[in-house]
């Protein structure tokens, strides 16, 4: 296969069913959507023949056990990317929607209209379910897409496109608008993300190492993140009860995901309070805790932290704690260390809760809340195609209308510039 001119015809193809897509109406979309649930409902046994393949495939090849639990397909796994595709169908299409439209003295009105980006080109690993979240999502807000999923899903991957193919033709739309790379070459990728004549907007998913690669090498606009180094802190005005309950939440309720808390901050003064507390639930759930000098005086089990350990997304059961002097301490550690995911503070207090809101410049901030709740479902959003980072055009969980863009729109009626 020469893999430059295969790339080439899958952008070719994707920009055509991209001019289609961005001006069908909403009905036919959803209509879409339905119809790949219901394929992917009556080819359950497929489905799961075909992810055995690439589940045995894996051990053969040393995945690990956290890689082989996100590539599995279970029944209730199938049956929540059933219930997924149902969802965006019943969200608000954010394609034509016009905002802000405004008479100018000159007569003529000002508004802005949402369109679509265009040719999203997603790269993501292990999880199939990313590829019905992607299709999903692009569809809905009238893009054309091409997934390219890790080498370990290639035999889900290519069942779960099947799927799709034949929603999309069921709707009467062009198969081409979801188009799934059936090369485990790596090239593919490296073509991918240099077609700038067919692809707008390339989003990767997966490890640093590969969202790193990709925006050093893309020639075109790439939505991602790079680091989840979120931290919760503890004001002395904090509800302590509150403050336990979240700050476990936030560490323990998945260790792997980008919104777990890396780093605890504790406010001086009630410090002594809640560390031996925090301390005893968290060894007891098996965290190794590394903490500032303070932090370890209180917590006999604390090792030293590094300097390290502030810029380290973990992604396990291990949790850096610092006490801080207060409120400026701990906006100063957060703006210094993190990687502008998702802060929270746990406070009573409204004027600093709205400091914080205000002058911590992280993607989600939030106040009194587990930074678990960092992600597109729970955001109402209905699925996320990945969380941006970046300080233009999306940032936080990328929904819908993230994967829209904004164009001005001017409405007059004959009227000419004096």
């Amino acid at each position: 296969m020469d893999i430059k001119e295969y790339m080439q015809g899958l952008g070719l193809q994707a920009r055509k069913a991209g001019r289609v897509i961005s001006r069908t109406e909403s009905g036919k979309k959803n209509l879409a959507l339905l119809k790949i649930a219901e394929a992917i409902e009556s080819s359950h046994e497929l489905l799961i023949s075909e992810n055995q393949k690439d589940l045995e495939a894996g051990k053969q090849n040393g995945l690990d056990a956290a890689l082989l639990d996100r590539l599995a397909l279970t029944p209730s796994g199938l049956q929540a990317m059933v219930e997924g595709l149902k969802q965006v169908a019943a969200l608000p299409d954010p394609v034509g929607e016009i905002s802000d439209l405004v008479y100018r003295p000159s007569g003529i009105q000002v508004g802005q209209m949402r369109v679509p980006l265009g040719v999203i080109g997603i790269i993501y690993e292990s999880r199939p379910n990313v590829t019905v979240d992607a299709a999903a999502l692009c569809l809905k807000s009238g893009n054309a897409c091409i997934l390219r999923g890790g080498s370990e899903a290639i035999h889900s991957n290519q069942a779960i496109a099947s799927c799709i193919a034949k929603g999309l033709e069921a709707a009467g739309l062009p198969v081409e608008t979801v188009q799934i790379v059936a090369t485990a070459d790596r090239a593919a990728v490296g073509e991918l993300i240099t077609m700038k004549q067919y692809v707008d907007v390339i989003v990767p998913r997966g490890g640093k190492g590969l969202i790193e690669r990709i925006s050093q090498d893309a020639a075109i606009p790439v939505i991602k993140h790079l680091d989840g180094i979120c931290h919760v802190y503890i004001d002395d005005k904090a509800d302590l009860d509150k403050a336990v309950k979240i700050a476990v939440n936030a560490k323990t309720h998945r260790y792997g995901v980008c919104n777990a808390m890396e780093t605890l901050l504790v406010a001086e003064s009630i410090a002594a309070k809640v560390l031996p507390v925090l301390a005893g639930i968290y060894l007891e759930k098996g965290v190794e805790l590394r903490g500032c000098l303070k932090s370890c005086s209180l917590i006999p089990k604390c090792t030293r932290a590094t300097e390290e350990d502030w810029h380290t997304e973990y992604l396990a059961p291990i949790l850096s704690i610092k006490v801080v002097h207060g409120l400026d301490e701990a906006m100063e550690h957060i703006n210094k260390y993190g990687s502008s995911h998702t802060e929270a503070i746990v406070t009573e207090d409204y004027t600093r809760a709205r400091r914080f809101l205000r002058e911590v410049d992280s993607s989600s901030v939030m106040v009194n809340a587990s930074t678990r709740f960092a992600d597109g479902f729970e955001y109402g959003l209905g699925a996320e195609i990945g969380i941006s980072t970046d300080k233009l055009h999306a940032r936080g969980p990328v929904g819908l209308k993230g994967l829209t863009s904004l164009k001005y729109i001017v409405l007059g009626d004959g009227h000419i510039r004096q």
